[in-house]
């Protein structure tokens, strides 16, 4: 009565499969309602986005506003979530709203990605800063796109360093208290590693620092990193004292840089 039931097998055998350049997202989560379906992934629905593999696999993931931006080795995108982009014929874009959770995947202009170094980013604000090791460079992503802040007198610098970085990480952070992108390069390696600072204000790299900590981060305008497991803070009266190791604060003035410039000291 109930007709013919047909059944098989597989050809190929069950197994894992590692999709590194693309997503997948389960359901809804409403902590409020007691709702919570984020291990339900429902193959009949559109549960996945793929990018191109060409561009290596998928290392960082940051939700900025109502997009998605995705570093991959090579390449940044911005995914659109809940809505599309409808391009007109003259090149131009009309947002529109959609039922899709990841929509329209919008590459950023240049060819730069966060090679395998998520560990390098750091945001504060609209800006964020990450390190592309395989090209020698540190980018900033803002709202005017993709800006090579490693180009502002330190292009050398880190295409050395960078180079050489063969075993430890590329620790990035951001300090709002003095409003700069610190970068502590080959951590761990040896203890007079440097980090250097890059600071809006000055569109710079502004200062080295002689201490390389683990990870950092910024809560309520205090600046705080972790070295062997212990949190410091470093907005305090100590000076030059990192870590428990004390060391010597100096400024180093260029006196006649431009000589046919006024200078105030």
């Amino acid at each position: 009565g109930k007709g013919v039931k047909v059944s098989s097998i597989l050809e190929e055998g069950y197994k894992e499969e590692r999709r590194g350049a693309g997503l997948i997202y389960g359901g809804l989560f409403n902590s409020t309602s007691g709702f919570n379906e984020l291990n339900q992934f429902i193959a009949g629905l559109k549960i996945t986005k793929d990018l191109n593999p060409i561009y290596g696999t998928i290392q960082k993931l940051f939700a900025r506003d109502t997009d998605l931006v995705t570093f991959m080795e090579d390449k940044c995108f911005k995914i659109l979530a809940n809505k599309d982009a409808l391009f007109n014929a003259d090149g131009n874009t009309n947002v529109t709203s959609n039922n899709n959770v990841l929509g329209q995947t919008v590459p950023y202009v240049g060819a730069f990605g966060i090679s395998k170094n998520p560990e390098s980013f750091a945001s504060f604000g609209f800006r964020s800063y990450f390190v592309d090791k395989a090209r020698g460079a540190v980018m900033r992503l803002s709202r005017d796109g993709l800006t090579k802040i490693s180009s502002n007198g330190m292009s050398d610098y880190f295409i050395d360093n960078l180079k050489l970085n063969t075993t430890g990480n590329i620790i990035g952070s951001y300090d709002s208290d003095a409003g700069s992108y610190n970068l502590a390069i080959n951590v761990p390696i040896a203890a007079d590693t440097e980090s250097v600072a890059f600071k809006e204000k000055v569109n710079g790299w502004s200062s080295t620092m002689s201490y390389a900590p683990e990870a950092g981060i910024s809560l309520n305008n205090e600046y705080y990193s972790f070295k062997d497991g212990e949190m410091w803070e470093h907005s305090n009266e100590t000076r030059s004292n990192f870590y428990g190791a004390q060391f010597n604060s100096t400024v180093t003035p260029i006196i006649n840089d431009a000589p046919t410039s006024v200078k105030n000291f």
